[in-house]
């Protein structure tokens, strides 16, 4: 869809809402919790959730409501949902180098994969989406093949968020150039570098 048209339909899809359930989806440590957290602290004053580097440390979805955004005139009310990450499968292998005792890794693997189910689950109440990805590693992964399918096919508007653009190996064109009908804001959730342009773009297409 022509970026025009695109943003037309957005404006005619939001029309008269007193607020959006924005949802943050992606894989594990994709930053989803940093922009949710970053988001909610600069318009509301309170964090999300936790941040760790562990994989799947958001387990279930948390919610913040009533986060009101105001940007270049224009005000956007939002519920944020900040999903589980998704991933195609869960070992409870992978958290062992992390110090987690092998007791404590299966517990975490099982709530991990309860949790990709909820956040699919979710998707019923969403009325639109980040997709977050990591600008350092290939964008064209079958999780986010997976989760720009289910939006799509629920027709849930989506923005790509290109994130950790401060990293040395950072190449956020891979993800224009691997999903070109979406648009992207390229940015740093951890040094807050171009987080002006999401919150103009979140209040210009949303509203």
């Amino acid at each position: 869809m022509p970026f025009g048209r695109f943003l037309a339909w957005l404006q005619k899809f939001f029309n008269g809402r007193k607020s959006i359930s924005l949802g943050f989806y992606g894989s594990p440590n994709a930053g989803k919790t940093t922009i949710a957290n970053r988001l909610s602290i600069d318009w509301l004053g309170e964090p999300v959730g936790i941040v760790s580097e562990i994989p799947h440390e958001t387990r279930v979805v948390q919610k913040k409501e009533h986060v009101q955004m105001k940007v270049n005139g224009r005000t956007l009310t939002m519920n944020l949902l900040d999903m589980p990450g998704i991933a195609t499968k869960v070992d409870y292998r992978e958290f062992l180098p992390y110090g987690l005792s092998m007791k404590e890794a299966q517990k975490r693997a099982k709530e991990a994969t309860r949790g990709i189910i909820e956040a699919i689950k979710w998707l019923e109440n969403v009325d639109a989406a980040l997709v977050v990805m990591d600008a350092s590693e290939d964008p064209y992964t079958q999780v986010n093949i997976t989760i720009l399918g289910n939006l799509e096919a629920k027709k849930i508007p989506v923005i790509l968020v290109a994130n950790k653009i401060d990293l040395p190996n950072a190449k956020p064109e891979r993800i224009r150039e691997a999903f070109p009908q979406y648009p992207v804001i390229e940015m740093s959730a951890l040094k807050g570098t171009h987080v002006e342009r999401l919150y103009t773009e979140l209040t210009k297409r949303l509203n």
